[in-house]
């Protein structure tokens, strides 16, 4: 083997161990994975699914605890979607998997209007799927390819077009409190897991729904991270981490932290907003008043951002 090979293999190695390491450690600081879990490995045949399976096979061989893996592939019905690439990858492998069929392709397009994001709809319809699945089979733990970059491009997507401060968790309980979701790849860069999907030679599968539609406010974020990366390497590092320390008493939201205790002198109840904006006692006309919008606004109850959630 010549120079530049061997260089080149001792670069895939370090890349395979990095990402064995990130994920590893992922799972170890959320507690993603216990003995006996089943995990549901959702593929879509994307270079960060084929990269998630991948890793956390090499992973299932040596963890400290028993568990199983099972890949489980949606298949939406879009146009040419070529139905056996999977199958036959994953038959190669040895792994077991599920190919669910559900036409969430044709619901999409007659639903949303030309031209607006079908995002929204088509992960509400693709995760339903994958719930029932779930619950069907008794899965413990769904496994989601979501990594480093897509939690900070949600959290400026929060930030920038919602006026909140939140992320993709890189553990989740779903709404109806039945299933756990896990991001394993939390840790990991995407030019990390591009560079290995294309060393490992994964038959990638585009996505051509709602990937192509432009201007996605997704793109905007992403192409935002990309120009900093470029001009401030390690800024995209600095947001990831800035997701694990959060101090409630130097932001605004009232709900996390207890501003009015803070300092308080006396019991004595405080005046309201009307009451400070029209000069009167503390709850006179409180039945009449129109309170402005406070800062912490209620953006909550929306859940605009339901693709973005698991």
């Amino acid at each position: 083997m010549n120079a530049p090979a061997r260089k080149q293999e001792l670069e895939n190695h370090k890349l395979a161990k990095r990402l064995r390491r990130h994920v590893g450690q992922a799972i170890a600081d959320f507690g993603m994975i216990e003995e006996g879990d089943k995990v549901m490995v959702c593929l879509s045949g994307g270079k960060d699914s084929h990269t998630l399976l991948d890793i956390l096979l090499q992973l299932q061989a040596r963890a400290p605890v028993k568990f199983s893996l099972v890949a489980v592939n949606l298949d939406q019905k879009q146009p040419g979607f070529p139905e056996e690439v999977l199958p036959a990858y994953l038959r190669g492998l040895g792994v077991d998997f599920t190919i669910l069929e559900q036409d969430t392709y044709s619901v999409v397009q007659r639903v949303v209007p030309e031209g607006k994001t079908q995002c929204s709809l088509c992960s509400r319809l693709r995760r339903g799927a994958l719930y029932s699945h779930a619950t069907e089979q008794g899965f413990t733990k769904i496994a989601l390819g979501h990594h480093r970059d897509d939690l900070a491009a949600t959290f400026l997507m929060n930030l920038f077009f919602h006026a909140r401060l939140a992320s993709m968790p890189p553990k989740l309980l779903s709404d109806d409190g039945r299933h756990v979701v896990i991001r394993p790849l939390a840790y990991c860069k995407e030019t990390d897991i591009a560079r290995y999907a294309e060393e490992r030679g994964f038959p990638i599968i585009p996505c051509n729904l709602c990937g192509s539609q432009p201007n996605l406010q997704r793109k905007q974020a992403e192409r935002l991270l990309a120009e900093w990366d470029r001009s401030s390497p390690g800024r995209v590092n600095q947001i990831v981490r800035a997701l694990s320390d959060v101090r409630p008493s130097q932001l605004a939201d009232r709900n996390l932290f207890d501003f009015h205790a803070l300092g308080r002198r006396s019991q004595a109840p405080l005046p309201d907003t009307h009451a400070w904006l029209a000069g009167e006692a503390a709850g006179a006309h409180a039945d009449e008043a129109e309170v402005p919008v406070a800062l912490h606004g209620d953006s909550r109850a929306d859940d605009g951002l339901s693709i973005l959630t698991g």
